[in-house]
């Protein structure tokens, strides 16, 4: 009878081993394929220099441009398409890229390349909203604009991508406007438009165009205005463009090993209100001077020796009024 029991105990306790034996390989085994599943974490930056004394300061990186003809030159505020950067969410577009800023309404910057390739007779089309901004973007509508005293003015100009209608449509979209005073729109900055035009007609060349806002508080047709479309839209003080041109440049990415120093760089700051009238020239700047107005860096991916004193002169070349 002793013997019985102790053999029951022996198997109770070889069962119970048994036992905490696979409960033990069952949580061993969990916790390496949990482990497996993990992502690896990427490793940690490099702790950033700290300039020392008398030393500028690194500059900051373009945003990557290799997807973007249009960013060859640069990405002058560092723009990103994270949906979470909604003051300065990057938008690359087959004909053009720009910076969106949703709290305003309004493109930072627009950013293309311009050939003789681009240029043709599509038609214009009707304005139209953006589709693809982030839903809890602020979305701005054609009818925004109605009665406020101030054109739908493009970035990116309908005539600089008409050599198919699918690019002229492209350049319709609320995205590419800004408010601008119809005396600019139509005038002065319209002249700067067609010049550039003129130029890759009459050689091969490729312009590096880069154009946006500055300020609030602009003067329409119907007056003074700080927004417009309800408070959605920020009219602009000022609106400015950059340009660089390369000669025998092709549109490509190797455009920017044919920057030199004898490249040309144009800028221009104009006010948006109802004084400007045509010629363009009488607005030239130097890219320095945009700089300092607007907090962006343009060109940067230029080597500095050769873009620093581009951008520290204003064009002087004679043009016809």
């Amino acid at each position: 009878m002793r013997r019985n029991r102790n053999q029951q105990t022996i198997r109770t306790v070889i069962g119970v081993v048994f036992v905490l034996f696979l409960v033990i390989s069952f949580v061993v085994k969990t916790l390496r394929e949990r482990q497996q599943e993990q992502p690896q974490q990427a490793p940690a930056p490099a702790p950033r220099q700290e300039p020392g004394p008398g030393q500028a300061p690194a500059p900051a990186p373009s945003a990557p441009s290799e997807s973007s003809v249009h960013l060859t030159m640069g990405n002058p505020s560092g723009a990103t398409d994270d949906s979470g950067n909604a003051d300065n969410y990057l938008m690359r577009k087959p004909y053009f890229a720009l910076a969106y800023n949703s709290r305003k309404g309004t493109p930072s910057w627009g950013s293309w390349s311009l050939t003789a390739s681009d240029l043709g007779t599509a038609p214009r089309v009707e304005f139209y909203p953006d589709t693809s901004l982030p839903q809890a973007f602020r979305h701005i509508y054609p009818r925004d604009y109605a009665n406020s005293g101030f054109d739908r003015g493009h970035l990116c100009p309908h005539s600089d991508r008409a050599a198919t209608p699918e690019a002229s449509r492209a350049t319709f979209v609320m995205t590419n406007m800004l408010p601008q005073a119809p005396h600019l729109n139509q005038q002065a900055w319209a002249d700067m438009e067609d010049y550039c035009r003129a130029m890759v007609r009459r050689r091969p060349t490729s312009l590096y165009i880069v154009a946006g806002p500055a300020g609030q508080g602009g003067e329409g047709s119907k007056g003074q205005a700080d927004t417009v479309g309800n408070g959605r839209v920020t009219v602009p003080a000022k609106c400015w463009k950059v340009m660089l041109a390369v000669e025998n440049g092709t549109g490509s990415a190797d455009d920017l090993g044919r920057v030199t120093s004898s490249s040309r760089v144009i800028a221009v700051v104009m006010p948006n209100d109802q004084s400007v009238g045509h010629g363009w020239a009488r607005f030239r700047t130097s890219v320095d001077e945009v700089e300092a107005l607007t907090g962006y860096r343009f060109f940067d991916r230029v080597p500095a020796d050769i873009i620093r004193p581009l951008k520290a002169k204003a064009d002087n070349e004679a043009v016809r009024p």
